[in-house]
């Protein structure tokens, strides 16, 4: 079972299931999901081979669904869910094969195709902090910088970093062997007729219009929404406007 964060609400409105992006944890958007608790719980959870969650081997898109799938059944009736780049992805796989555990499905900044790019430099440049000398994040976020890692990620990446113990809450050696599964999308014939929010930073260049077909492909109901001044991390760029737009979309 994954780990959970919850936030608890009143009764009434369906619960709402965060899950975060590719080297992240459920604490991403530990602001939004209290703002959001207070139309009903909220359960962020840490994505497998991350934060508190179990380690495996594999890292598919099918597992991450069944993982999602799996901590809904706890949960009462289908849900609302809410996932960004990697976890958009897992949520996306969640609604096509469980379709029963999702009422609602806002998809942050990612579509079902696959992407190009890598993100392998991130792996080097985390397994290159030399961890034994690091005693507070800033030590290593200043090593991350040396590696060419952007400020921003610096903060972003030692978010998953155990001081204590002194090692990375990610199970690099999965995610670097599944990178090709993870910057793709499976092929599927299914389709999800519920409602979708597919919500993009009107800066990054993550969901393009040449994307459109695949997206409505799989889900014909899609609506599709930008929001100004933010990038590919729109939930950390712009909040409110980013927690806004997910309320207005639950509760419409």
């Amino acid at each position: 079972m994954l780990n959970q964060i919850t936030h608890d609400g009143p009764a009434g409105a369906p619960p709402v299931v965060i899950a975060h992006g590719l080297y992240g944890s459920g604490r991403n958007m530990g602001v939004i999901a209290r703002r959001l608790s207070d139309r009903g719980p909220v359960v962020a959870v840490d994505m497998r081979n991350h934060g508190a969650s179990p380690w495996f081997d594999s890292h598919s898109y099918p597992e991450m669904a069944d993982d999602l799938a799996e901590v809904i059944a706890d949960l009462d009736g289908p849900v609302d869910v809410v996932g960004h780049s990697m976890g958009g992805k897992a949520a996306m796989m969640l609604a096509l094969n469980h379709p029963e555990a999702v009422r609602r499905l806002v998809v942050a900044d990612i579509a079902p195709v696959p992407y190009s790019h890598s993100q392998l430099p991130f792996i080097h440049a985390m397994r290159a902090v030399d961890l034994s000398t690091v005693t507070r994040r800033s030590e290593a976020e200043a090593q991350l910088a040396d590696h060419g890692v952007d400020r921003a990620l610096q903060s972003f990446f030692t978010q998953s970093l155990d001081l204590g113990e002194q090692r990375w809450r990610l199970n690099l050696d999965a995610l670097e062997q599944a990178m090709p599964e993870i910057m793709s999308f499976p092929e599927t014939q299914a389709v999800w007729e519920g409602p979708v929010l597919f919500l993009t930073g009107a800066e990054s260049d993550y969901v393009r219009p040449e994307h459109r077909e695949a997206i409505n492909a799989r889900f014909p109901h899609a609506r599709f929404a930008k929001i100004p001044g933010a990038g590919h991390w729109l939930h950390a760029d712009k909040p409110r406007e980013f927690e806004a737009t997910i309320r207005i979309f639950l509760e419409a």
